[in-house]
């Protein structure tokens, strides 16, 4: 019998040797929750280029890469129903407050949104580039993903953005051309794969928008299936009006409609909150899809805008600070401030000056008052609680950014337990380094959903983990009609978050709130790796979102 050749056993062996692996990635041993709210089941998971691939057994594939899993959740990537990262992202695409948590997707939108911008808006405000260069929505998720994002993104288009677009800052109903050019931004929007509209009610110059014209907005929505998504027009003194007003704009326009962060807020009005779930589950069994989100603490976190009246803040920041500054004007503003009333949302009235805390600044010579409250600041300058919040806005040429403990934990809890009640952050994600240590984010930057799995799942038991990734994972999907992610399926993009249930933490305070997550293992992102080992890898395949993406 002859011998085999030697030189073609020797490239067989090459050969088999640089054959392809099966997988790019397996994911082995670990709890696979597959995002529908059932009970886990130990199986493997194959990732190859951006998608799953297979779960279950692999033990006998191989893979260039893999990750064991075992005594760990393997989940989908969560998604935050409203980052306020839009400035963040553009200097720092790592997004580590979000990643640290599992956050594989960052919705924006409320209210405000990176477009549609005209010449004066692109030059407006502060951002972390001189000038915006983009002009769409669209074209402001591209400058995200050329300049490397870790974080899928994705985002509504802003009514206030639309009406400034328009009208600029001015107290007045658009007439029909100007509604209609609104309308005409909206529809650019969604053609450009907008989620829908979003609504910031309680602040200027939305606070001007009628019920009509969000009507008239939402309508144009409704044709591409999109989402009309809202802060309210009150949280507090006129909840159960302002969850009225967002069940008309829905039955009215034919749209879909979650309310932004649902909460009862100030203390006379946290008995509402009974009442505020059983009119939206009314409408929900009348057929209107209402769903809500939250954050998971007691206090919220804006400006002191939201503690002085719509009217001394038309026409914009300059001429809101230049009212003030009149003797005659102050005198009526600090009236309005101290008076009950039920025509605008006075949130540091609802607070109480002890429950409302000053945490960011532009001045640095102001940065050491962060942290303290209106009262303490009070009695320290022997003067008024209102009167430090003029004083600070004037001084600081910026609306100051500030907490206020407004909400109870029994309803916190209360809502956290909601079938249709998915999660956001309501805040910017950073890296707890360099600039971002001038000034105190709210807590929730950094530690919303890993609060949520910690303190209410762990802990206190208030839903079990599965329900938990299924309202961080698919509900919020299914709202925004996301075909291909929420869930761990096959065919799924591989947006996936790898965890200890046991050890999974937040441990930002709001006194010292700059402090990420930790227990948090691997992060992918469309099949990559982004947090390897409760490390960020540096890597950037985030990619923007678009509404009826396959």
């Amino acid at each position: 019998m002859r011998s085999f050749p030697r030189f073609l056993l020797a490239f067989m062996v090459l050969f088999l040797g640089c054959a392809d692996p099966d997988y790019d990635v397996i994911i082995s041993g670990g709890s696979i929750y597959d995002g529908n709210g059932n009970d886990p089941v130990q199986a493997d998971l194959g990732i190859r280029g951006d998608s799953i691939a297979f779960i279950g057994d692999l033990s006998t594939a191989s893979a260039r890469k893999t990750v064991d899993a075992t005594g760990m959740a393997v989940t989908p990537g969560f998604i935050n129903m409203l980052s306020w990262a839009t400035g963040n992202l553009v200097k720092d695409g790592r997004s580590m407050g979000d990643i640290a948590q599992g956050v594989t997707l960052e919705v924006f939108g409320e209210g405000w949104s990176e477009g549609p911008l005209n010449e004066s808006m692109k030059k407006e405000g502060t951002f972390e580039v001189d000038v915006r260069t983009w002009t769409t929505i669209r074209e402001y998720l591209a400058v995200l993903e050329k300049g490397g994002i870790s974080t899928n993104v994705a985002s509504f288009v802003g009514a206030t953005t639309v009406r400034i677009h328009e009208l600029g800052y001015e107290n007045r109903p658009p007439t029909a051309e100007e509604l209609d050019r609104m309308k005409g931004l909206v529809r650019q929007a969604m053609e450009e794969g907008a989620m829908g509209l979003g609504s910031s009610l309680i602040y200027a110059p939305a606070f001007y928008a009628s019920t009509e014209e969000l009507i008239e907005l939402a309508k144009v929505v409704s044709e591409y299936d999109g989402m009309y998504i809202s802060h309210m027009r009150s949280e507090g003194n006129r909840l159960l009006e302002a969850i009225e007003e967002l069940i008309t704009i829905s039955r009215e326009a034919g749209v879909r409609a979650e309310v932004y962060h649902l909460k009862a807020a100030g203390e006379a009005n946290w008995p509402k909150m009974d009442q505020a779930i059983e009119r939206i589950e009314r409408a929900r069994s009348e057929g209107q899809e209402i769903t809500a989100d939250m954050y998971t603490y007691i206090a919220g976190a804006t400006g002191l805008d939201a503690h002085m009246p719509p009217w001394v803040q038309e026409g914009g920041f300059a001429a809101w600070r230049a009212r003030l500054m009149d003797p005659e004007i102050r005198a009526k503003v600090l009236v309005e401030m101290r008076t009950p009333t039920n025509e605008w949302e006075n949130l540091g009235l609802g607070a109480g000056p002890e429950g409302v805390m000053v945490v960011g600044f532009e001045q640095d010579s102001l940065r050491y008052l962060i942290g303290k409250t209106l009262a303490e600041l009070a009695l320290e300058r022997g003067t008024t609680p209102e009167d430090v919040a003029i004083d600070l806005v004037i001084a600081d040429s910026t609306r100051v950014g500030t907490v206020y403990f407004l909400m109870s934990e029994d309803n916190l809890k209360k809502q956290i337990a909601l079938p249709w009640v998915s999660f956001d952050s309501d805040a910017e994600s950073m890296a707890p380094e360099g600039e971002n240590l001038k000034n105190n984010p709210h807590p929730r930057a950094y530690g919303t959903f890993a609060r949520l799995l910690a303190k209410y799942v762990r802990e206190e038991g208030v839903i079990t983990l599965q329900e938990a990734i299924r309202k961080l994972t698919s509900l919020p999907a299914d709202n925004l009609r996301l075909a291909r992610r929420g869930r761990l399926q096959v065919g799924h993009y591989a947006d996936i978050a790898i965890f200890n249930p046991a050890e999974i933490q937040d441990h930002a305070t709001f006194s010292e709130p700059h402090q990420l997550a930790t227990g948090m293992s691997h992060v992918f992102v469309n099949g990559t790796q982004v947090f390897e080992n409760g490390i960020h890898t540096g890597a950037f395949p985030g990619r923007a979102v678009l509404r009826g993406e396959k």
